[in-house]
């Protein structure tokens, strides 16, 4: 085997690998959320947890990092740590709370092709924030996945209105959530271009904002329940406790694995295994979790998956355009 050939085999191992690592936490996490939540009704303290569990080893990865190089990491002032990342944790922490919150509601697949729809948001907010550059080709991938979405959803035996508005309201946040952190990490003066970095300072004000919210729903009725506050036995809470920590465990593998396939590899790499991600899912909950699907649901999906694979193209061919025009 000539020197090329070799090279290109053990990239193409590495890329796959990278994908396989990045789809163990992310359809890990999705399929370990919904299973919890079905003993488990405070979804919105789970992600306080989660949060908490970020924070703890992003805190220790920082702190390996620097003994490791023997450079300091960066610590924003107080001043542009709530005046710059407060918007981001802010939409971040709503995003992922009701994302969770859903699960109490909706099938997987429904929610897996719901939050698909958080590309119209992200375009639309990057065009608002002049991150993405108008063109007609972007109507064709509107109303490909809008009509991709509405059809999944019509007629469907297993359409709950409630959960499908938290993941409809999830994915508009999580737009401008997307388009905060690509503005937040772009800004070379913060220094928060690793994720580890942005992690650790996005926790604390995601876990302050979401926290009322727990307050309102959850809190009392926490405090009531026997799966921690009037526990019988310690070994009841002790489980509880090691399975909320887990889900926080691949939460933190969840951005781990996303930065080191954008890292290793780029973004589209990132966005196309994304697309076939979103196959894998519902592949698995149709099989595993019983998800009943018609086959005008699979015809809405197939078309969705066509209107972001088209976003994904367009910006792969912009973008070269551009390196070749500069």
């Amino acid at each position: 085997m000539s020197f090329g050939a070799a090279s290109f085999v053990c990239r193409t191992t590495r890329t796959v690998g990278l994908v396989l690592f990045y789809y163990v936490f992310s359809i890990g996490i999705t399929f370990y959320n919904k299973w919890l939540m079905k003993g488990f009704h405070f979804p919105l303290f789970m992600t306080l947890v989660h949060l908490a569990v970020i924070f703890c080893l992003s805190a220790l990865t920082r702190s390996i990092l620097q003994l490791w190089t023997g450079k300091p990491r960066v610590v924003l002032k107080w001043a542009v740590y709530f005046r710059k990342v407060a918007p981001t944790a802010m939409a971040t922490a709503l995003d992922i709370g009701l994302s969770n919150w859903s699960f109490l509601f909706i099938t997987i697949s429904l929610y897996t092709m719901t939050k698909s729809s958080a590309v119209l948001f992200i375009l639309l907010f990057s065009l608002i924030f002049k991150l993405e550059e108008p063109n007609p080709f972007l109507i064709l991938v509107v109303l490909l996945i809008s009509s991709g979405l509405f059809m999944f959803t019509f007629h469907s035996t297993q359409f709950n209105m409630e959960g499908f508005v938290m993941v409809l309201l999830a994915a508009f946040i999580g737009g401008i959530r997307w388009t905060l952190t690509q503005l937040l990490m772009q800004k070379a003066e913060l220094g928060l271009q690793n994720p580890i970095d942005a992690m650790y300072h996005l926790q604390p004000l995601m876990f302050l904002g979401l926290f009322p919210l727990f307050l309102y729903n959850e809190a009392l009725n926490l405090s009531m329940s026997e799966k921690l506050f009037r526990v019988t036995e310690l070994r009841h809470l002790l489980y509880s406790l090691l399975m909320l920590t887990v889900g926080g465990l691949l939460a933190f593998g969840l951005g781990f694995s996303e930065f080191l396939l954008v890292s290793k590899t780029s973004s589209l790499t990132l966005s196309i295994s994304g697309i076939f991600k979103e196959v894998c899912t519902l592949l698995l909950a149709a099989s595993l979790m019983g998800d009943q699907l018609s086959m005008l649901n699979w015809l809405g999906f197939a078309v969705c998956l066509c209107g972001i694979s088209l976003h994904v193209g367009l910006k792969t061919f912009y973008s070269k355009s551009k390196s070749c025009f500069f």
